[in-house]
């Protein structure tokens, strides 16, 4: 994996790093403006913490809620794109817009279903489930609730893409990135066509 920072988004997904061109490809279901998506992932990001924030004070009361943990879940927001890049094989690009509340890697490679998922989750699990799980085992322990509660909810950009793909890649079907836009396709058709 070699990753370089490209710096701020500027919001053309012309800009964003284009793949080989794949036979029968079949581009994802997705929305098609980054802005659309932030402001879809952002609604949904509220809705999580909210649901999670409930669990915290379900377990621990108005005590379980924690400043210190807020402030390392915003920590993390480097970290939690760079376990997302060590997942890839090849170059990987990383991404700024933080008006729109946009950080996010592309890297063009092929990879299967399960590595794309694994990809996609790896950081949320980390950062926001490990820290969570463990907050509801030890109550006490609530920076680590919060920070988990934090972190899972600023993943649901992650969860949208392992939605699209559990949902719209059949069997054998490997995915790729090709700008703002995940692709899948069938590599026996393509060694066929």
């Amino acid at each position: 994996m070699k990753l370089t920072y490209a710096g701020k988004f500027s919001g053309d997904v012309n800009d964003l790093p284009k793949a080989p061109p794949h036979a029968n490809a079949v581009q994802f279901r997705e929305f098609d403006d980054p802005k659309k998506l932030a402001v879809f992932a952002n609604g949904v990001c509220i809705l999580v913490l909210l649901v999670l924030f409930a669990g915290i004070f379900l377990r621990a009361g108005l005590r379980g809620l924690s400043m210190l943990g807020c402030v390392l879940s915003l920590l993390t927001l480097f970290p939690h794109e760079l376990l997302h890049a060590v997942c890839f094989r090849e170059r990987v690009w990383l991404y700024t817009n933080w008006k729109q509340g946009m950080l996010f890697v592309v890297g063009p490679e092929e990879m299967s279903r399960a590595r794309f998922v694994f990809m996609s989750l790896l950081p949320n699990l980390v950062f926001g489930a490990v820290p969570y799980v463990l907050f509801l085992i030890h109550p006490a322990w609530t920076v680590l609730g919060t920070m988990g509660a934090v972190c899972l909810s600023m993943g649901t950009g992650d969860y949208y893409n392992v939605f699209n793909a559990l949902t719209q890649m059949p069997k054998g079907a490997k995915t790729y990135l090709d700008g703002f836009h995940s692709w899948w396709f069938l590599p026996e058709t393509e060694e066929k066509g």
